[in-house]
């Protein structure tokens, strides 16, 4: 807890940093002047140069990306999921540098981009080196990279909750006391720090909203399914393009250049599509842009984003994907309106609904953007359609994604991550309900020419496992002997006058009938055995049941039972049943 609060305080830090290098790096390019103070790039006055400005980022970038480390390409969260699910939570020093640095050169050169997914990963880098540093495990390195992450999230956009979440959706996969109070503990430190050196406000700005519920229900469906179309199409041409770059004939060096040069030439028509576009987003949210604009910045940020970055470039998907669903929220409410002048749809709540829905859906991290969006507008009229919008936009972009948007980088490198939740059923199934109540107890004095006949011959009771339990002459557990135990003692004496209690283990490792799968599984794996003896606690020798590895795979059984075959239910048996 005491690390966490720590981190907490660094990565909101680091956060202020970062913008403020963005901000640094923008206002050199683009208006030729020393400043930390905020300017939307689209009023730059460089001309035609602007084509030239993301060539020379993209360059940088690749620099970087070629001679330090090829992990700051990309958005930066699927990158801390590898570090915590495939590396022990090891993200090196020289990553936690250069990705900030690149970020500032990508953005502050008029990248598309958000800064959100970077700090992400660069607070989870502090977590994580931290976490190296001391003498931890690699679950405890997990939970401080996490919450370096959670407290990036926190301190950009002053989100806790939602940045806890995150965490949870995207990086831990898991819910316990020990990876969540920390996670809580970071959250609100980094927004503390935050309030105080960045202000209390988001980044962007959210106005009152109208969100017509219920009367506006069934032009949130529709909204719905949009976003979950857009999600999973936008994900797809985002890979699409980087398979593109990943065909041309030269050094993947020069492809941020490359696709500098595409964003340059869109950025010259579309100024508005430049840097992050924060003020773009209040624009939209607010309801202050015509629905031509609103079109105009859905296809030109989009194809910005592609092009930029499919080519490899370092940046975070959050802001220009927030930028895309709430145009697209605010245009589908603005054609409403056209079509039927009655509904008389907020563009501003639809479009804030749409950006937590395309992201959430995109991400598959729902309940993530549910609380974001939230957060944003403290609006408690706003929760039920968030929700709805946003489920409904998760269910579409499942059926048309095998993975999501940060997972499809990681299954192209082999790399599998599963993202439901459900309990452990070791963890719910006793050892009491899976075992054998009737094993096969043999006496310690017989011999293995004796125990190899009657399994020769068929004797039901000691062919049903792969062990038979030893007792003395009080019928108390004495030892286990296994068939490989068997088939070495009738090697050593093929005339098989050697006893029981001679040729197995006399000191066998036991469990309990009270104790769950997991605790006996693991035991197993521990010890590296493949059975327990059952006995009682108070008495260690008193047999009670046989587990082994057949029956704990019975009990994962009975769960594929319970979600896939379906029983009859009352309605059909009362039917079938009915007298004619």
């Amino acid at each position: 807890m005491a690390l966490a609060a720590l981190i907490g305080a660094a990565a909101g830090f680091a956060a202020y940093g970062l913008y403020a290098l963005i901000t640094l790096v923008s206002n050199l390019v683009f208006y030729h002047h020393w400043s930390l103070e905020h300017r939307d790039v689209t009023d730059h006055a460089l001309g035609g140069w602007v084509v030239v400005v993301p060539v020379l980022g993209g360059l940088v970038v690749g620099l970087m990306a070629k001679y330090g480390s090829s992990k700051i390409r990309g958005h930066g969260i699927p990158e801390a999921m590898e570090a915590v699910l495939f590396n022990q939570s090891r993200i090196s020093p020289r990553v936690a540098l250069l990705k900030p640095a690149s970020v500032a050169v990508a953005i502050g050169t008029g990248g598309p981009f958000g800064a959100e997914g970077p700090i992400i990963q660069t607070g989870g880098a502090i977590g994580s080196m931290i976490g190296q540093a001391l003498h931890l495990t690699a679950s405890e390195r997990k939970v401080l990279l996490a919450s370096g992450a959670a407290a990036g999230m926190a301190a950009t956009f002053s989100t806790p909750i939602a940045a806890v979440i995150l965490a949870i959706e995207l990086l831990l996969f898991e819910y316990r006391a020990r990876s969540f109070v920390p996670l809580v503990i970071a959250s609100t430190i980094a927004t503390a720090v935050r309030f105080l050196i960045m202000g209390r406000g988001a980044m962007f700005t959210v106005g009152a909203m109208d969100f017509g519920f219920p009367a506006s229900l069934g032009w949130y469906l529709p909204l719905g399914v949009l976003c979950g179309l857009g999600a999973a199409g936008f994900s797809r041409a985002l890979y699409w393009v980087e398979d593109q770059f990943e065909k041309l004939p030269f050094d993947e060096m020069w492809w941020p250049a490359l696709g500098g040069l595409g964003l340059g030439i869109i950025g010259f028509f579309v100024p508005r599509i430049l840097g992050v576009g924060y003020g773009t987003i209040s624009d939209i949210l607010n309801a202050r842009l015509a629905l031509g604009v609103l079109a105009l910045v859905l296809v030109a940020k989009g194809l910005a984003l592609l092009v930029s970055l499919g080519s490899g470039t370092s940046g975070g998907l959050l802001a220009p994907m927030f930028t895309m669903g709430a145009a697209l929220g605010g245009l589908y409410a603005g054609a409403v309106n056209h079509i039927a002048p009655s509904a008389q749809l907020s563009l501003g709540a639809f479009a804030l609904v749409a950006m937590a829905g395309v992201f959430g859906a995109a991400a598959r991290a729902p309940f993530t953007f549910i609380i974001f969006a939230f957060e944003l507008t403290r609006d408690y009229d706003a929760v039920l359609p968030l929700m709805l919008v946003v489920v409904v936009a998760h269910a579409v972009a499942m059926l048309l994604m095998k993975n999501s948007i940060m997972t499809e980088k990681l299954a192209r490198r082999g790399l599998r991550v599963h993202q439901e939740y459900e309990v452990d059923v070791f963890q719910q199934v006793t050892v009491a309900t899976a075992m054998d109540r009737h094993p096969a107890i043999i006496p310690a004095w017989s011999t293995i020419g004796e125990i190899a006949e009657r399994i020769a011959a068929g004797e039901p009771s000691l062919i049903k496992h792969q062990a038979l339990l030893l007792a003395d002459e009080r019928g108390e557990l004495s030892g286990i002997l296994t068939r490989g135990d068997l088939v070495r003692a009738l090697e050593r004496d093929p005339d098989g006058k050697l006893l029981a209690d001679e040729a197995g283990s006399g000191q066998p490792h036991v469990g309990y009938a009270d104790e769950t799968l997991s605790e006996a599984l693991a035991r197993m794996l521990h010890h590296r055995c493949g059975r327990l003896p059952i006995v009682e606690r108070e008495n260690p020798r008193a047999i009670v049941g046989y587990l082994g590895r057949a029956a704990v795979l019975e009990a994962r059984l009975h769960r594929l039972h319970e979600d896939h075959v379906r029983e009859p239910g009352w309605l059909k048996t009362t039917l079938r049943t009915r007298p004619s």
